[in-house]
């Protein structure tokens, strides 16, 4: 089949790979990963075994949940070992830049696969930033605990209750892996070159730098924050609207309803012990910006996404806000160390065609 591309769509709809770890569908708002709806397995599957099922699916390969359990416990562990080399590459920068600066320092081990490694190191080097930051001492891993309690053991420097330790779990499920976006295709085009897992991650993770791709979680808290109560819902989102800006945490590239990982994700919040925001203040102003949204811009639908009950879920775990975009890839990495194993696995260079618009050399 030849597939035309119109090169102003930003390729929508323009295959690019196949690929066995997740499906999502816009029209739907369904999202599928490793072949199980996200709503049946955020609440329902340990992060670590569902990384397991997806680095299987990738290539084939025999792997145990229990095994990857351990493995990404001891590449905790390793990671931590490193960081005393690593974090000097961070002084001085802002924690985005540190995160890619400490993943880009940290080099692979003999006695873990890179996928294992990256993982583990990840909610390491997550942690480790906010410490340090804060003039903390670090934290070293337990390999005994789970991914998710372990993350937040090593944040806080004590263990965190069983409902927070699920609402974790349930978001580093939730975000694990989202079919081709701008991170995951950015790390198969490296890892189809030949590239090593390391070089293909820190691609995808540098593509999360740009506002139009994984940035929004933050300035959720902001707006809420300016929002402040429910009698200024009103008021301050049809002053934004009126002004052209964007309500962060409404709308998405592919979902024309309602993402549905918001409504896992609202669920794990409502789960949680002693909850800090106020969830009906956050209910209120969703309901009000979706109706605003929806008379403001009657030829867009632009539903909740992903990234509102982000923020106030991982506000109410108490990780600091500039730390958002490291947790996200301490989630994500799993999807894209999958897709980078799923696309050398089939050994494919991606090279795509472009369409040249510029001049001609003149005729002689």
């Amino acid at each position: 089949m030849t597939l035309q591309v119109n090169p102003v769509t930003g390729l929508d709809g323009v295959i690019a790979a196949e690929t066995a770890l997740s499906h999502v569908d816009g029209e739907k708002g369904e999202l599928i990963i490793g072949g199980a709806s996200v709503g049946d397995i955020a609440f329902a599957e340990d992060f670590e075994a569902l990384a397991a099922r997806l680095w299987v699916l990738a290539d084939g390969s025999q792997r145990d949940a229990g095994d990857a359990r351990r493995l990404i416990g001891m590449a905790r562990v390793r990671a931590f070992e490193r960081l005393s080399a690593v974090l000097p590459a961070t002084d001085g920068l802002p924690m985005v830049d540190a995160f890619r600066a400490a993943l880009a320092a940290m080099a692979p081990d003999d006695d873990l696969p890179d996928e294992i490694l990256l993982t583990g190191a990840m909610g390491v080097v997550a942690a480790a930033l906010v410490r340090s930051r804060n003039g903390e001492r670090l934290i070293a891993p337990d390999p005994e605990l789970g991914h998710a309690a372990d993350i937040l053991r090593m944040l806080r420097g004590m263990q965190a209750h069983e409902s927070e330790v699920a609402g974790l779990n349930a978001y580093l499920v939730t975000v694990s892996d989202h079919g081709m976006n701008a991170s995951t295709f950015a790390g198969r085009v490296v890892a189809s070159t030949g590239a090593s897992p390391f070089m293909a991650i820190t691609a995808a993770y540098c593509a999360l730098s740009g506002p139009l791709h994984g940035g929004a979680p933050e300035p959720v808290l902001n707006m809420l924050d300016a929002i402040g109560s429910a009698d200024n819902i009103a008021p301050w989102i049809d002053a934004a609207l009126s002004r052209g800006e964007r309500l962060m945490g409404f709308g998405h590239r592919i979902y024309r309803v309602r993402d549905p990982r918001a409504d896992v994700l609202k669920t794990a919040f409502e789960r949680l012990e002693g909850a800090v925001r106020d969830m009906n203040l956050a209910a209120q102003v969703e309901a009000y910006a979706r109706k605003a949204l929806e008379a403001h811009k009657p030829d867009r639908k632009l539903d909740t996404n992903v990234e509102f009950y982000t923020a106030i879920l991982l506000d109410a775990l108490k990780i600091p806000r500039q730390a958002f975009t490291p947790i996200f890839a301490a989630a994500r990495v799993v999807g894209w160390t999958a897709h980078a194993l799923e696309q050398q696995y089939k050994g494919r260079l991606l090279r795509p065609a472009s369409l040249y618009v510029g001049p001609m050399p003149a005729k002689r």
